[in-house]
């Protein structure tokens, strides 16, 4: 079967077609980073807008590179949350419009969740069960995966998630939107130890995240030192600010390998391009014998791919969405 799946959830518009959910026919996608980088961050009516003026063209696109037309697809899969209630309405409304017209299945697709589906578009996926880390812009969240459409949650952000931290601390530091990729480039000139921030474990053994603390210390180190810091202190704060946050998802997947009794270990979502996270991950793996897999940087974003390899398991079990979904705003099983 051949999926088309839309993400609009934020400020990336895509749409993937693939097939059999591993086989990427196409996956393009439309991004904003250019027009929010004034602003430091995501604008939300901003991002709505910007996607109503890309969805088309984006789908014809997606649909082109595939070398099929829109009747030749078995269904169309669409992001309903969570993420920004506009930015996700279109989406929505488009998906609908093209499956009614097209009188194909609609399949109502979980963000997070079309995350972990990343990695089953790479040749050698890992098997069941194992244990996935999305780790995002807007999410981090810890499941055991058993199955296709069998995830369940052992933890999630409290508040803000890895990726928005580093946006945030990107932000303080003027380092400009988006920032994870800014912090991890500085990063690498700097030293991990030059300012020793806590790391928020909440409790030993707990699969629960929270960074805002983290984000907080960053602005409370930088109001003490009363003074614009030096490239070198920028660098240095960079690579201790991110080494925290590394150490705290890093030692969350071990805690949760240890609970779980699994030797497979899953790590998707923006943040999993950090080259310092991947670093880490590759020593876990040679040291605790645990096998970790990642998804091809392209698919680690926000992407239509995903959507589409997550709605092709909602197709086979015959989950077909009603034409009166509407957008979830916050996370979802």
């Amino acid at each position: 079967m051949v999926l088309l799946g839309i993400e609009t959830s934020c400020d990336d518009t895509s749409a993937g077609v693939v097939r059999d959910g591993r086989e990427v026919l196409s996956c393009v996608v439309a991004s904003q980073d250019e027009l929010h980088a004034e602003y430091g961050g995501v604008v939300p009516e901003l991002a709505s807008r910007r996607h109503t003026e890309c969805i088309v063209p984006v789908v014809e696109k997606a649909l082109k590179d595939a070398s099929l037309r829109a009747e030749d697809i078995d269904g169309v899969g669409v992001t309903v949350g969570p993420g920004l209630p506009g930015s996700l309405l279109v989406g929505i409304a488009f998906a609908k419009a093209l499956a009614y017209a097209l009188e194909k299945p609609l399949l109502a697709v979980n963000h997070i969740l079309a995350h972990v589906h990343a990695i089953f578009l790479t040749k050698k996926p890992p098997g069941f069960p194992f244990v996935a880390l999305v780790v995002s812009g807007g999410h981090t969240s810890l499941f055991l995966v058993k199955d296709y459409l069998e995830l369940i949650p052992l933890g999630h952000t409290r508040d803000d998630a890895a990726g928005e931290a580093f946006d945030k601390v990107a932000k303080l530091l003027g380092l400009g939107y988006p920032g994870g990729v800014a912090i991890d480039r500085l990063a690498r000139e700097g030293n991990p130890r030059a300012v020793e921030f806590k790391r928020p474990y909440i409790s030993k053994n707990s699969l629960e995240f929270s960074f805002s603390g983290l984000k907080t210390a960053v602005l409370n180190h930088l109001k003490g030192c009363r003074r614009n810091l030096t490239e070198a202190e920028v660098r240095d704060v960079s690579a201790s600010f991110q080494e925290a946050v590394v150490d705290v998802l890093t030692q969350k997947i071990l805690w949760a390998v240890d609970q779980t009794g699994v030797k497979g270990v899953v790590v998707c979502g923006g943040v999993a391009c950090n080259s310092r996270l991947r670093q880490r991950l590759q020593e876990i793996e040679e040291q605790r014998r645990i096998r970790v897999y990642l998804p091809l940087p392209r698919y680690c974003s926000d992407n239509g791919a995903m959507v589409a390899a997550y709605a092709y398991h909602l197709l086979r079990h015959n989950r077909i969405a009603p034409m009166d979904i509407t957008a979830v705003p916050s996370f979802e099983e």
